[in-house]
């Protein structure tokens, strides 16, 4: 194939529904290592914005690129992809994938050097590998009902624990327990794209978590995702009771589990997907605020 993809195709390849996972964790990471006495350093949080962007671009095209080459993408009910509709070639789609690691990796390093801790190294290597294996490789983790294990560790506690960590060499247990709740949100992320391709999915042979639960199941797990999520916002606020102002995200929690539960298919769930990461973003932007030390609530 060669056709050169447009602008606004590229753009749409890049999954922008799916950046708030990425973004998410950052701002909870700063807010969790902004204590009374050691205020963020901007240029880390910046460095670790820019990994995290980095990483969720590369491995949109990546899987764009695995799962075009493989066939999985000629029939879908979500948006064209750019390999599995023709609209670039396999090649270029690869070569993104790979330009958006290699910022990813230069950001890291850049990061890792700011901190003197050089075994960091080592964590973004691994979150490199899981992104390309995830649907590429011979055995991608991705086909194997294993890609919400994948989100959860690198998109919650590696993400928000590895930015607070960066910020002053230290984390509490606050700080572990909201990456948890990152990292449920992101997963329900995942979920929403995968209950709308089950159907083209089963038919690729692609055994995602969804394929492999059921529809039924699958649902019910979008719904416990995202309620756990505010448990872990509601343990985090034991001690410091400012946190429950997460709990606000419950509204919208409600409305897209509600409209989950009640079978919503095709574009809705691309819907429900959106709201979904505008949730996890509301949710790591309460959080992150509420984990500062900031002078704004007294307790």
């Amino acid at each position: 194939m060669n056709n050169v993809a447009s602008l606004s195709e590229w753009l749409g390849g890049l999954r922008w529904r799916t950046l708030p996972a990425a973004i998410a964790p950052v701002l909870v990471g700063i807010g969790a290592s902004w204590q009374e006495g050691s205020a963020p350093l901007w240029n880390r949080a910046g460095l670790a914005a820019l990994v995290a962007l980095a990483l969720q671009i590369g491995v949109n095209y990546a899987n764009d690129y695995s799962d075009g080459v493989r066939g999985s993408d000629t029939r879908r009910d979500g948006p064209a992809r750019l390999t599995g509709s023709g609209a670039a070639s396999a090649k270029a789609v690869r070569a993104a994938a790979f330009a958006a690691f290699g910022v990813a990796a230069v950001a890291g390093t850049c990061l890792v050097w700011t901190t003197g801790q050089w075994w960091l190294l080592a964590v973004g290597a691994a979150a490199i590998a899981a992104a390309w294996f995830y649907t590429g490789g011979r055995h991608p983790y991705g086909y194997m009902a294993l890609g919400e294990a994948g989100v959860f560790i690198f998109f919650g506690p590696v993400a928000v624990l590895g930015t607070c960590y960066t910020q002053h060499l230290s984390v509490d247990w606050r700080a572990v327990v909201a990456s948890i709740g990152v990292g449920l949100l992101a997963c329900a992320i995942l979920m929403a794209n995968n209950l709308r391709d089950i159907a083209s999915d089963k038919k690729a042979d692609k055994v995602t978590l969804a394929v492999k639960l059921g529809e039924s199941r699958a649902r019910a797990l979008y719904s416990w995702e995202m309620w756990l999520a505010l448990l872990a916002a509601a343990a985090c606020a034991i001690g410091r009771p400012r946190i429950l102002v997460v709990l606000l995200m419950a509204v919208p929690t409600a409305r897209l589990t509600s409209a989950v539960g009640s079978g919503v298919r095709g574009a809705e769930l691309v819907r429900i997907l959106t709201r979904t990461g505008q949730v996890e973003l509301g949710y790591a932007i309460l959080m992150g605020l509420a984990l500062a030390h900031l002078g704004l609530f007294n307790e």
